[in-house]
């Protein structure tokens, strides 16, 4: 069973402005002109044409008014915009915005989901940095002790919820936490957990201090992955007690995409608290680093040297080791109140390589989704791209991300109508859109399991997979490897993952639509009904198409971090952490929107 789909080539397209024979149409004009003069006293009626033209450029006129988008798509297509178009021009239109009300039985069922595994965890491994809920223990992530990978990563779901006893209880354990451990941890996991978490925490706790003595000493010991390196780019690992960057013992120097460049939004916002922009000066060398080492495509390969600071020929894809870097892009640029215009540039460039290239549809009931693309090299030195249709559940933040593109960088208004109206967004924004919304329905599609769980990993069906001879052959997707009577693969598994339901959130807040409730509620229930453990706490699910399901003794940190976060959002209501207020980086901790005090380089 083959996953070739297509081969292809990146080519940079440039697209002149049209230009109009002014000598022909001036020498048309001139002989009319002239011929006026020849005979000044003779009426000349408008022959059969003229009538013609005239009712033609007026139904035009007409169809231009009440369908601009329909034109100034038609226009993108047949010209295509420079980067000279005028995408920032205001357009008339009333604000259309409208306060969303608290589903409180539903917002109730998930603090109480929440209190089932939170209370279990401080019930068998309070401050460990792991938890497994089946046999009722913690382990840590390395043998020097806790980092408070699972409390701290848990602190602002506590504050949002309203759980002040948990919450007392938990930042008691964090004032005696200690960052002393001479182990190796990873610097994207650490900042976006802790370092993150630490920040949310500060701020929604009216900046208490403590959480912010506590991040300056984390990202002081962090400050060692960039000062170590000869080209901005951190080591992917971090000894915490001896301040050390530490190369990853599985890819030796080298460094994933998302690793680097999903750091920003916490460094960036600790410079902004603290006054001290070297914080911000790392974050932002990553990000230079990472703009120069572009393709002409501005698509990034996973993997990079990160002693060189370049990209070296790898796959290219939405998914594992690379999702978190164009999240961040877009999420870069809304921190800062929109003044930093290169993450806009970056995002937008990116996007448009992502339609172009890694949206696809399947053959059955084409569902939009996104696919992989391969190097192959050749004898002569050339690469060409092999599409594989291979989404990761991970994946699925982007359909909520790319809705959110739309409205905060593509809009002709600085607040869109819920939803937008037709004349608020670009054409770029509406294209951007669309797909998000194409794209949560094909994640929904893929909770069509016997669980009602989206696995770890789906394949899509192409025209060349050869699957049309077996009797039961899925119309549009599957979950390669799996057979009855055999083993699950790792792909059939859900690991409480909370991308799907992140969009969800973001959909429902951006529109209004009821629909996003409905499908979050069914993703909750099915968790409840398959991934609970009786004793306290939820477990990874092995098999998503196995019913009853069997399970496996872990409980993610990001479950209660964001998984039943973004749930209990999903039924609050708007006035709760709004998206124009806030911005959640990749493990779901509302940071502040603000601009910046000092001049920043990079932008």
């Amino acid at each position: 069973m083959g996953d070739l789909r297509s081969r292809k080539k990146f080519k940079a397209s440039h697209v002149a402005p049209a230009e109009s024979n002014c000598s022909n149409s001036d020498s048309g004009s001139d002989r009319k002109r002239n011929k006026s003069r020849a005979t000044p006293d003779k009426r000349t009626s408008p022959d059969y044409s003229t009538y013609l033209w005239i009712s033609g450029f007026a139904g035009l006129l007409a169809f231009a008014l009440f369908k601009p988008t329909v034109v100034t798509e038609l226009i993108g297509f047949w010209v295509g915009f420079s980067d000279h178009y005028d995408l920032d021009r205001p357009a008339a239109v009333p604000e259309t915005r409208k306060w969303l009300s608290a589903d409180h039985v539903k917002r109730d069922a998930v603090v109480r989901a929440f209190q089932h595994a939170w209370h279990a965890y401080e019930r068998d491994a309070m401050g460990s940095d792991e938890y497994h809920p089946i046999s009722q223990n913690g382990s840590n992530l390395t043998e020097a002790g806790s980092i408070g990978y699972m409390v701290v990563d848990v602190l602002d779901t506590l504050q949002i919820m309203g759980l002040e006893q948990e919450y007392g209880r938990a930042r008691t354990w964090v004032a005696n936490l200690s960052f002393d451990r001479d182990g190796e941890y990873s610097t994207f996991e650490t900042t976006i957990r802790v370092l993150g978490g630490l920040l949310s925490a500060y701020h929604l706790s009216g900046n208490d201090k403590m959480y912010l003595e506590k991040a300056v000493d984390l990202a002081d010991r962090l400050s060692a992955v960039f000062d170590d390196s000869p080209s901005g780019l951190p080591y992917p690992y971090v000894n915490l007690l001896e301040r050390k960057g530490v190369h990853s013992k599985d890819y030796t120097g080298l460094v994933s995409v998302a690793e680097v460049g999903t750091l920003q939004l916490e460094f960036k916002y600790l410079s902004h608290i603290t006054d001290d922009p070297t914080y911000w000066r790392y974050a932002e060398k990553v990000m230079s680093v990472l703009k120069a080492g572009l393709f002409e495509h501005n698509l990034a390969s996973v993997f990079m040297n990160h002693l060189e600071g370049r990209y070296i020929t790898s796959k290219i894809s939405l998914g594992s080791r690379a999702d978190s870097y164009y999240e961040y892009l877009l999420k870069q640029y809304i921190q800062t109140n929109k003044t930093e215009d290169v993450y806009a540039k970056m995002y937008r460039a990116a996007m448009d390589s992502v339609q172009q290239f890694l949206i696809s549809e399947s053959p059955g009931n084409g569902f939009k989704y996104t696919s992989e693309m391969h190097p192959e090299q050749y004898e002569d030195g050339q690469i060409s791209w092999r599409l594989t249709p291979k989404q990761d559940h991970l994946v699925c933040f982007l359909g909520g991300s790319l809705m959110l593109g739309a409205v905060e960088s593509a809009a002709f208004v600085d607040r869109p109508s819920m939803p937008p109206a037709e004349k608020e967004l670009n054409v770029y924004g509406w294209k951007d859109w669309k797909t998000g919304q194409e794209l949560i329905k094909t994640c929904m599609k893929t909770h069509d399991t016997a669980t009602g769980l989206s696995p770890e990993i789906v394949y899509f069906r192409i025209a060349s997979d050869g699957m049309d001879a077996y009797e039961f052959a899925p119309a549009d997707w599957y979950i390669r490897g799996a057979e009855p009577g055999v083993p699950p693969p790792y792909d059939a598994r859900y690991m409480l993952r909370p991308e799907t339901v992140e969009s969800l959130f973001i959909a429902y807040r951006l529109t209004g639509d009821e629909i996003y409730r409905e499908h979050g509620w069914k993703i909750f229930q099915a968790i409840e009904k398959h991934a609970r453990v009786p004793t306290g706490g939820y477990a990874t699910v092995l098999n998503v198409d196995a019913n009853p399901a069997e399970l496996e003794d872990k409980m993610e940190t990001f479950f209660l971090s964001e998984t039943l976060k973004y749930l209990y959002l999903l039924f609050s209501d708007s006035d709760l952490l709004p998206l124009d207020k806030y911005v959640f980086n990749t493990e779901a901790h509302p940071l502040p929107i603000f601009k910046p005090q000092f001049i920043t380089g990079f932008s």
